[in-house]
């Protein structure tokens, strides 16, 4: 896998070597241009062309070699080495007064593309120190090192350097972004898809065996209701697979999240576009609708269907949970709460209104249950809570 990141990464900074290469080929031309004005101040000529065709030669195959992404870390070290021993050549094609007061042999700007390279290839502290070595040879080689901090010279190759090296890592930076992202993308579509499978293929046996031995007696009755346990863990397996967390915050999408906690042949409506809350939100409405859920079952009646609908108010969340059941008689819920059973008030209720929600029922003999929950987006935090 590393090797092929870094293989990406070589293909995203082609255009970078291809535009340094470009700039190699105007510093020959610039070079070759500076020996010809200079050649007749050059007490050896015949031996500075020889430098100046050894520069032409090896700027070729390094262009070749560089955009070809060939052997690039031996190329850039070569080319430094050339670099270098071009500067100290000066010394041998004219004399001390000239070399001491004109620019070395192979220009300083030619001298520049072993910084770019090595910048390119190994980031922008390579470029940093690239340029202060090839920049203190240069003034070295012109007894110019005492004027170290007045001559632009290190410093322009520095920045340069430092230039192309932000430069190449941000774009490998972006292409690893980019490669992370459809990796991600990828592997959220093959999670959709095994879930999809899944849901078609077991959770709808599970659910078949679930409710077909529903009450019945003896063994049945207890692989019933060991289907209907594996039915919903493997609901909430999904659901936590394939729910997409966004942003610092945590955000979960409510939509997504429900269909996964919501029984085969419940009706799950919502928005197209995700329905995103903070976390902590999202799990006491998916215990709050676990809940009614699990009320509907027990309670409703056994040709009773479920629905659930999602709701985005731009200001709050509102989840309908809803039934066409047998209802609640009046005065039920107030009998369970004194016999010691809590699950509407506080699982519903509870849940919800600690977010400064709130949750409503509206139900009657023979015409179902309906729950409606609403959690603001943005409330006051009770100081008193942390």
């Amino acid at each position: 896998m590393m090797w092929l990141m870094r293989e990406d990464n070589e293909e995203a900074t082609r255009p970078l070597w291809r535009a340094a290469q470009a700039f190699r080929i105007a510093t020959v031309i610039y070079a070759v241009a500076t020996q010809i004005s200079s050649d007749q101040f050059h007490t050896r000529p015949g031996l500075s062309w020889t430098f100046i065709a050894l520069l032409v030669v090896w700027s070729g195959v390094a262009v070749v070699a560089l955009t070809a992404g060939r052997h690039r870390a031996e190329i850039v070290i070569a080319d430094h080495a050339v670099a270098i021993a071009l500067l100290y050549a000066s010394r041998l094609v004219s004399d001390e007064k000239f070399w001491s007061q004109h620019q070395p042999l192979p220009t300083t700007i030619w001298v520049t593309n072993a910084v770019l390279s090595a910048a390119a290839l190994w980031g922008p502290w390579a470029g940093v120190g690239s340029g202060l070595l090839v920049g203190l040879a240069s003034l070295s080689a012109t007894n110019d090192l005492p004027n170290v901090l007045k001559d632009s010279t290190v410093p322009v190759l520095v920045t340069a350097g430092l230039t192309m090296g932000v430069a190449a890592a941000a774009v490998r930076r972006a292409n690893e972004q980019v490669a992370e992202a459809i990796r991600i993308r990828a592997a959220t579509a093959e999670r959709e898809r095994l879930a999809r499978e899944v849901h078609d293929g077991v959770l709808q046996v599970l659910a078949l065996m679930r409710r077909r031995g529903a009450g019945a007696p003896g063994e049945l009755g207890e692989l019933a209701e060991l289907a209907g346990e594996q039915e919903q863990a493997l609901r909430v397996l999904l659901s936590e697979q394939a729910t997409p967390i966004h942003g610092p915050g945590g955000s979960v999408d409510v939509r997504r999240l429900l269909r996964g906690v919501a029984p085969s042949g419940v009706d799950v409506s919502a928005p197209a576009s995700a329905v995103l809350v903070p976390r902590r939100d999202a799990e006491a409405l998916e215990g709050a609708v676990r809940t009614a859920l699990a009320n509907v079952e027990r309670h409703a009646g056994p040709e009773a269907r479920a629905f659930v609908l999602v709701e985005d108010l731009d200001d709050e969340v509102v989840v309908t949970v809803r039934d066409d059941g047998v209802g609640i008689p009046q005065g039920r819920l107030r009998e369970a709460e004194a016999e010691g059973r809590m699950g509407v008030s506080k699982s519903i209720q509870g849940r919800i209104e600690e977010l400064g929600g709130t949750a409503v029922l509206v139900t009657a003999p023979g015409e179902g249950t309906e729950w409606e929950l609403r959690v603001p987006r943005q409330r006051d935090v009770d100081p008193r809570r942390k």
